[in-house]
């Protein structure tokens, strides 16, 4: 009679637990697998299979500021003191997560710089000096100065050694640049609050990336890469052209361009950096490279999810130089803005889709020299000063959806005849969390078999035992003792008195 009674309770537990896991709807388990049920038989918990599948990854949207700036600076060195003028540019009031800031002319356009062998020096004494006036902000001590060259490709970004970050949370190149960051770089920056990520440096087109350091240990950074196109003299020296930078940050992919373009105000000189602009899109792609993670990532400008273009854009007014100067007297941005070529070239030219955010200062070039807040030219000129009619020659655009910028301005700096200017933007980023359920040993407990499948990429679910059965996962010597204290009859309790006497018949 006991036995009966023991394959009716476990019988009945059966039951309960499939018309369960059936309510669970989209949770649904799968079958159970009820081998030998015969009448005269023990029916055991080895007969209970249970299919359990992966959770789906959570994806989650976090805001990221950025900042970006552009700045040609005429041939200048960074000697002397810079800081007051940096401050201003970089906003650093508002602070953003990632800096990116794009530089022209930051070598004079000469023969020997345009043809010769690349120099670093000037891009190094750049990064210090971003990197000094990003981190006194914060009050980081700023150390020895880095008095070794860059390596050879002028490209570097920061290096993670934590052996506790991710495996794919970053995929940098080049053995002999992240060589140099651990000995250089991370002296300076040692304490900092911001990293160089990325920089990279053609003639006298120069980027240079930062973003805070926390982020790196928040979210996964990967395929940090770097791309130049020349397209100057002859089409392809270094003088005039691009430098760009590719990344990923969590399941977001940016691509960050500064641009040197064709100057001229004549007609047709448009037209030319209209063929700089389409040979820069062509031409710059990021490949897979054989040190690249298992994540893919855009291989040209326009795959990525978020585009910033900017630099010495050099689009000009068509509009007589006179009249310009009029408007400017007036401040009137918008009755100005009508002549501008690059809006021209967005309404239906090659920058056709890419939004500017509204301009409400005045032309950033050219000023008659450093030091000077006089326009260049005008009526009457000073003898052998070029006569040059006013335009927003420096300029900041972006690309694609999920992108809102939060400020749009010109700084005030005349250590050259261009002034910087700079733009912060908010946007949002994917990120993956690994929610995958930590199923603890049921079988241990219970002699159950549990067979784990892992369902499709395209549609995975997920169920946990603790939904259908959340008091299985006490020990034994657990539910006897609540069993003993409380002397109730429950669903839990038949099901370890039904595993105990199958035990001892068997």
């Amino acid at each position: 009679m006991d036995k009966q009674s023991q394959i009716s309770r476990s019988r009945t537990f059966r039951a309960w637990f499939k018309r369960k896991v059936k309510r669970a709807d989209h949770a649904y388990l799968g079958e159970f697998s009820e081998e030998g049920e015969d009448e005269g038989h023990d029916c055991s918990m080895d007969d209970v299979h249970v299919k359990s599948m992966e959770m789906e990854p959570c994806t989650s949207t976090n805001e990221l500021r950025i900042f970006v700036g552009t700045w040609n600076v005429a041939g200048r060195s960074p000697v002397g003191s810079l800081a007051v003028d940096l401050d201003e540019w970089l906003n650093l009031k508002d602070a953003a997560d990632l800096y990116v800031l794009g530089f022209q002319e930051i070598v004079p356009l000469k023969t020997r710089t345009v043809i010769g062998a690349e120099d670093p020096t000037e891009a190094t004494n750049w990064n210090l000096l971003i990197g000094k006036a990003l981190n006194h902000k914060y009050g980081c001590p700023w150390l020895t100065p880095v008095v070794n060259p860059v390596s050879s490709d002028h490209y570097h970004c920061v290096s993670i050694l934590n052996s506790d970050k991710r495996a794919s949370s970053s995929n940098y190149l080049g053995t002999t640049t992240r060589e140099w960051l651990r000995t250089q770089t991370d002296k300076p920056f040692g304490d900092s609050k911001f990293k160089l990520m990325a920089s990279k440096k053609m003639v006298g087109v120069f980027i240079s990336v930062w973003m805070r350091k926390e982020l790196l240990w928040k979210y996964c950074i990967s395929n940090v890469k770097v791309c130049s196109v020349a397209c100057g003299i002859m089409g392809y020296l270094g003088n005039k052209g691009s430098v760009s930078v590719s990344l990923s940050i969590e399941g977001t992919s940016f691509c960050f361009i500064v641009a040197h373009l064709a100057s001229g105000e004549k007609r047709g000189d448009e037209g030319r950096r209209n063929h700089q602009v389409s040979e820069i899109f062509k031409r710059t792609s990021f490949p897979r490279s054989s040190k690249d993670d298992d994540n893919p990532h855009p291989l040209t400008i326009l795959g990525h999810d978020r585009i910033f273009w900017f630099g010495d854009l050099n689009y000009r007014l068509c509009l007589e130089d006179n009249l310009s100067r009029q408007l400017i007297n007036k401040q009137d941005w918008k009755a100005l803005q009508q002549f501008d070529e690059l809006r021209r070239e967005q309404d239906g030219g090659v920058f056709q889709g890419w939004k500017e955010g509204s301009i409400v200062f005045a032309p950033t070039y050219k000023y008659s020299s450093s030091n000077c807040n006089r326009y260049s030219g005008g009526l009457p000129s000073k003898s052998g000063e070029k006569q040059r009619t006013p335009a927003w020659c420096d300029r900041i655009l972006w690309y694609g959806k999920g992108v809102k910028q939060l400020s749009y301005f010109r700084s005030e700096s005349k250590f050259s005849d261009h002034r910087p200017v700079s733009a912060l933007f908010s946007t949002q980023i994917e990120v993956t969390k690994s929610s995958s359920s930590n199923h603890r040993p049921v079988s241990a407990l219970f002699s159950t078999q549990i067979e784990v499948t892992k369902s499709s990429s395209s549609n995975p679910r997920v169920t946990t035992m603790q939904n259908i059965l959340p008091n299985i996962m006490a020990s034994k010597e657990t539910v006897k003792s609540n069993i003993a204290e409380e002397d109730k009859t429950t669903l839990l309790s038949l099901l370890v008195r039904d595993t105990e006497a199958s035990s001892t018949n068997t």
